[in-house]
């Protein structure tokens, strides 16, 4: 079977890395298109995943991501026809369905947040197939055209299908600076050119200055954009490291004592992997974040003051790990065309 991947984020490529391995093991024959932007090419390569670049980011405006839009969903469209593909998967590119529709090749569009409404108005409607977590209330999504059967849900979080096999390596932690002798935290900034994150965090600006010029801690901080690495390291803050390159971040948080992430994918890996996390996004929690509060596993951080910081605690945490292979079949099964 040939299966399109399309990847046109930083989070995306670790999410789908074990994937496409575990889709080669099944001799299918997997072809991978990434968009220029953020770590996303630096991350394929890391982990050493065979790739075609096509397209680029379109900057923070709605027109900028209009126009670089139509120019990618053009160059898929040229990728696709050659491709010859029986189906298509990704995790919230835009651009997968409408070269998919295009082409007539049936495709899955997975999330695990609802609130992207201009993304999921478009792609819940183009693909054949929307697979999300149990945790978002199905009502939510029925709006964008996601229902029955084309929804589909699996339980749990995606993280435990694709980290079940992950076994972090304690060099790359060390390597960064987190070596036991001070308090080892990650930092992760907002999405300041997401369009459901149109709004300033101050909030962790003034983390930064705070832990930064801290002694008792030791923080690497991975930005999503080259602009906020450079911000970031302007700010000279002698407790905090921004890495110059691309680094296995499951790895990193793996060998933390502490996460404080205004994203979702490195909160949620945090929690799989057992290192204790703080929450600072601004926008609308969606149902996975929701659940996760309510069990105590994510800690909303609104205030300064209510940061706690201390070392992890050395009980083993008990991970939840499910069949990769599920999460393979629940995303195109019943797609290919006959």
């Amino acid at each position: 079977m040939r299966v399109w991947i399309d990847l046109t984020n930083s989070p995306h490529v670790p999410i789908f890395a074990p994937l496409v391995r575990r889709m080669h093991a099944r001799g299918w024959d997997v072809s991978v298109t990434a968009r220029a932007f953020a770590q996303t090419i630096s991350l394929l390569e890391l982990h050493g995943i065979e790739h075609t670049v096509v397209g680029h980011h379109g900057g923070g405006s709605r027109l900028g991501k209009a126009r670089a839009a139509a120019g990618r969903v053009t160059a898929m469209t040229r990728f696709g026809r050659r491709g010859r593909f029986d189906v298509a998967w990704a995790h919230g590119s835009t651009d997968l369905p409408m070269a998919c529709r295009a082409l007539r090749v049936p495709n899955t569009t997975m999330f695990d947040y609802e609130y992207a409404r201009l993304q999921h108005r478009l792609n819940c409607r183009l693909a054949q197939r929307v697979l999300m977590p149990d945790a978002i209330p199905p009502e939510r999504v029925a709006g964008y055209g996601a229902r029955p059967p084309k929804l589909v849900t699996y339980p749990g979080l995606k993280e435990e299908y694709y980290l079940a096999n992950f076994r972090p390596d304690a060099a790359v932690p060390a390597a960064l600076g987190l070596d036991g002798e001070r308090i080892g935290l990650v930092l992760r900034p907002p999405a300041d050119l997401a369009l459901y994150h149109r709004f300033e965090n101050p909030l962790f600006d003034a983390l930064l200055e705070q832990l930064g010029r801290s002694e008792r801690v030791h923080g690497v901080v991975l930005p999503r954009t080259p602009d906020q690495a450079e911000r970031i390291r302007a700010m000279a803050l002698p407790s905090l490291l921004v890495p110059e390159s691309a680094v296995d971040g499951q790895s990193l948080v793996a060998g933390a004592d502490l996460v404080i992430s205004a994203g979702g994918t490195m909160n949620r890996e945090a929690v799989v992997l057992g290192t204790p996390v703080y929450t600072t996004f601004a926008g609308r929690l969606g149902g996975v974040d929701e659940r996760l509060i309510a069990e105590g596993r994510l800690r909303p951080l609104e205030r300064l003051d209510d940061l706690v910081l201390e070392r992890k605690p050395a009980s083993a945490h008990e991970r939840v790990r499910r069949d990769p292979d599920r999460l393979i079949d629940l995303a195109v099964q019943g797609l290919v065309r006959r």
